[in-house]
């Protein structure tokens, strides 16, 4: 049985584009397969990290709304 890391990334706050570049450097440091949880406002920062994140062959996993309206996007490494 393999286990899994679970990275974590709070990107609240952070203007389009560079929380897709801050997202994307960090799965850069990551192994394939890990998975990383990353924290985003809502509208423009989860349509486009989602969208990018996909177009590099990552899979997101889970995208879901939080009670405060961000996002969490649970996304494992290719």
């Amino acid at each position: 049985m393999t286990t899994e890391a679970v990275h974590n990334l709070d990107l609240r706050g952070v203007a389009c584009p560079m929380n897709f570049v801050k997202t994307r450097l960090y799965l850069d440091k990551m192994q394939s397969g890990e998975t990383v949880t990353v924290v985003l406002d809502d509208g423009e920062p989860v349509e486009s990290v989602c969208q990018s994140v996909k177009a590099e062959g990552h899979t997101v996993e889970r995208q879901e709304q939080a009670s405060d309206s961000s996002w969490s996007l649970t996304i494992i490494k290719a």
